[in-house]
Parts: C-alpha cells; sequence; structure tokens
C-alpha cells in the first residue's frame, strides 16, 4: 500500500514539475506591445491583417486609426505611438521641415495610385478649356498630380523642377487654361466627386476605395506604378532599429504579405513588390 501511494505521489509530484516548467516558460516569452496609428483603410486592414502572424513573432499590435493626415505624426512625436502607417516620403519630409521633425521612414508596403475622376468625361484628355479641377490640400500630392496631367499632354511644368516638391506655380504651360482647386481636405473629395462638383476629381486611392470607389475600373487616368509615392511606415529617429519594429516591417514586406495585398485589394492598392 506505502508502495502504491509513494508511485502515486511520485507521478503527481512529476505532472506538477511539468505544468511548473511550462508555466514557467511560457511567462518567460517575452511579448512586445506596439502601438501604431494609421489611417482606417487599408492601413490598419492591412494591419489586422498581419496581427496573427505578427503574435507568432512575439509582437502585439494595438492599432489607433485616423480619419486625417495631421493627427497621426504628432501622435507619434509626443510619444503617444510607437509607428504610423499613413503617408509617403515627400510627406513625411515635408511634415519634418515644417515641425522641426526627426520622424524617419522604417520602410516601404504598398502604393496607393492616386487617380482622377470624373462624371463629365471618359478620358482625361477630353477636358474642355477652362475645366475646374479638383484636388485636395494636401501639398506633398502636388507633384504626383502634375505628373498625371503632365504625361497626358495637357501642361508641363518649369525645367529643373523636383516633381517630388513641385506645386501648382510650376505649371509652364497650360493651354486649355486648366483651373486647380486645391483648398478641399482629402476625405471630402469622395463626396465631391459622387455630388458631381467640377469637370475631375483627384482622390487618393485610400479615401476612394474606403468609399466604394475603384481607382483602376472607375478613373479617368491613375498614376504609373514607378512612383516615389510608396507608403511607409514612420518611426521616431533610432526606433526603426528596434526589434518590434524590424518584425513589423518584415512581416509587411513578405511576399506573402504583398500577393495578399494585390489580390484583395484587386490593384487598386498596389504592393512595394512586384508580386503576382
Amino acid at each position: 500500500m506505502k508502495k502504491k501511494l509513494l508511485s502515486l505521489f511520485a507521478v503527481v509530484f512529476t505532472a506538477f514539475l511539468l505544468v511548473g516548467c511550462s508555466s514557467s516558460s511560457n511567462s518567460s516569452k517575452k511579448t512586445t506591445t506596439l502601438k501604431i496609428g494609421a489611417s482606417a483603410v487599408p492601413h490598419a486592414q492591412i494591419l489586422r491583417h498581419v496581427a496573427p502572424e505578427l503574435k507568432k513573432e512575439g509582437v502585439n499590435l494595438k492599432i489607433t486609426t485616423f480619419q486625417d493626415y495631421t493627427m497621426p505624426n504628432k501622435a507619434l512625436a509626443n510619444g503617444e505611438l510607437d509607428a504610423n502607417y499613413f503617408q509617403h516620403v515627400p510627406f513625411l519630409k515635408l511634415w519634418n521641415k515644417q515641425n522641426h521633425g526627426t520622424l524617419v521612414n522604417a520602410g516601404g508596403v504598398h502604393l496607393e495610385p492616386i487617380a482622377v475622376f470624373s462624371k463629365k468625361v471618359k478620358k482625361l484628355q477630353d477636358l474642355k478649356k477652362g475645366a475646374t479641377i479638383i484636388v485636395s490640400s494636401n501639398v506633398p500630392d502636388y507633384g504626383r498630380i502634375l505628373q498625371i496631367f503632365k504625361d497626358a499632354g495637357l501642361i508641363t511644368l518649369k525645367k529643373g523642377i523636383d516633381i517630388t516638391s513641385a506645386n501648382f506655380s510650376d505649371i509652364a504651360s497650360n493651354p486649355r487654361h486648366l483651373k486647380f482647386k486645391h483648398s478641399y481636405e482629402p476625405k471630402l473629395l469622395p463626396t465631391i466627386y459622387k455630388n458631381g462638383e467640377g469637370d475631375a476629381v483627384v482622390i487618393n486611392a485610400n479615401y476612394a476605395v474606403g468609399a466604394g470607389l475603384n481607382p483602376i475600373k472607375q478613373s479617368i487616368a491613375i498614376e504609373k506604378r514607378n512612383s516615389p509615392y510608396v507608403n511607409i511606415i514612420a518611426t521616431r529617429k533610432g526606433d526603426q532599429n528596434k526589434p518590434a519594429i524590424k518584425k513589423l516591417v518584415k512581416v509587411l514586406q513578405s511576399t506573402k504579405t504583398q500577393k495578399w495585398i494585390l489580390h484583395h485589394y484587386k490593384g487598386a492598392v498596389l504592393p512595394e513588390k512586384n508580386v503576382k
């Protein structure tokens, strides 16, 4: 009887040790919470898609969505966020310049091709003299908009202009006297287009897709893929080398994620990598 009790005690004690070791092993596995700000579409959607994979890597994403282009960099600079995902490099450079900031690019993920929509014409070249083009107040996007109209042969730009910092004052010739109105908040442009205002409306892909528009199928002109306006993960200077940030960028730039972006958004959002 004593032998049986001793054997039972040994089994229970061994099981207790194993459970204890397992608990100790699990508790010793470090996890990092990464606070990241993002635009709702497509940025936050992409982050939610990769969140389970990052969790396996010991990184828990805490995603805060923003409806404008003003607050995410302020929140990052103030330490409220560890990173953000909503902007391209020209936007980041201008923000740093205007705000004496030191935010940096931790890695590119995708391109949101900016596109021209119209209820009045079916091709950009069909715009009549004096046509009104409604554009957002987002200055870093002006160069990419001008490039679309330049490629269509509707305007020319002054010689030596850096397209990433170009403005409407850099137009050299405008034979059709197109009127570019650029005092509108980017998020309002889909509504302005749906209301039939202006002759053409230029809309960022994130706001277009969020409003149920397909830039590939419904626009009359769209930005070319070889663009400097790839959307990036931004961090405070030095933080781009933190393990959690590196894991985030690695997962977002992986072929698996890049393929998902291409197929999920049906080309309306283009991955940085040329995947199929």
